[in-house]
């Protein structure tokens, strides 16, 4: 019987613990009826770079929502760029390899440099802003691709230019310290937790991080209003009973076929996709 009380005890913790923050249905219809475009509708044949000025312009003419990444350069400036180092994308003046942390490097030094074989600049995030202008919905990742990153001022200097912005938008993360910055800074905005398997190099206590975020067992802190996962992991118990049982909007990252969209449907609400078109423009909530 104290076995009993213990499992049971240890439960209802557990759900406590990973318990979402529900909206109501209104705050989400402007997200409604769209794909999201991963870093924009980017395109290596048309020579359009992720997270790029052309390819968000392009997700914009063709109606879809758009994901993008937000960090802070040296001088703390909020640019949009994914990766923690810059060699994958950066090319120099003379087109060689630009392989730097991108928090260590200033505007003006981004601003030298062109992303891949094209013309295209590193954006910052204020024109970006100008440029979608609220033609279609955004989420916003707040990246944490360090352990040396100031959350607090990457959210507040992403804050400062998302409170002149007029269009929809919710803001996500994989570091709760980013989601909570939201929940007790600005509880309006809708937010998210974004979370996945743990790598399998990931060893000590990455491992023991990756674990806690795999389990979204840091809800109780953010209390996050949605949750977006690998869909590759999309059996994960805490992501299901979020769901499911708690009926916590869910978004799927990301998807590269539709065929991996339809296989997803029953799983998730929205979907972040790159590499191909979806077959029509409305979200499974018009299914």
């Amino acid at each position: 019987m104290i076995g009993m009380i213990i499992l049971i005890c240890i439960c209802l913790l557990y759900l406590w613990m990973i318990h979402p923050q529900n909206l109501n249905d209104e705050k989400w219809e402007g997200f409604r009826h769209h794909y999201y475009a991963h870093r924009g509708l980017h395109d290596a044949q048309s020579n359009i770079p992720e997270n790029s000025m052309a390819a968000f312009l392009k997700a914009v003419e063709n109606g879809y929502g758009i994901e993008l990444d937000v960090q802070l350069t040296k001088d703390g400036v909020p640019v949009i760029f994914h990766d923690g180092k810059t060699g994958r994308l950066l090319r120099d003046e003379k087109d060689a390899v630009v392989n730097k942390v991108l928090t260590e490097l200033t505007l003006d030094e981004l601003q030298r440099c062109h992303l891949l074989t094209s013309k295209e600049k590193v954006p910052l995030f204020e024109d970006v802003l100008k440029l979608v202008e609220g033609k279609v919905p955004l989420i916003v990742e707040l990246k944490v691709s360090n352990s040396s990153t100031d959350t607090n001022a990457l959210c507040r200097k992403a804050d400062l230019l998302l409170r002149k912005y007029h269009g929809v938008y919710c803001v996500e993360s994989f570091h709760p310290a980013c989601v909570n910055w939201y929940r007790k800074n600005r509880p309006e905005i809708i937010r998210g937790q974004l979370a996945e398997h743990p790598n399998a190099q990931a060893k000590g206590k990455m491992r023991i991080a990756s674990t806690i975020m795999q389990y979204l067992l840091t809800n109780f802190i953010t209390r996050p209003n949605f949750i977006a996962y690998n869909h590759h992991n999309r059996h994960n118990l805490s992501r299901m009973l979020c769901h499911r049982l708690f009926k916590n909007p869910a978004v799927a990252w990301t998807i590269r076929s539709q065929q991996e969209l339809e296989e997803n449907r029953k799983y998730f609400d929205y979907f972040i996709f790159e590499h191909f078109m979806p077959d029509d423009k409305s979200s499974s909530e018009e299914q």
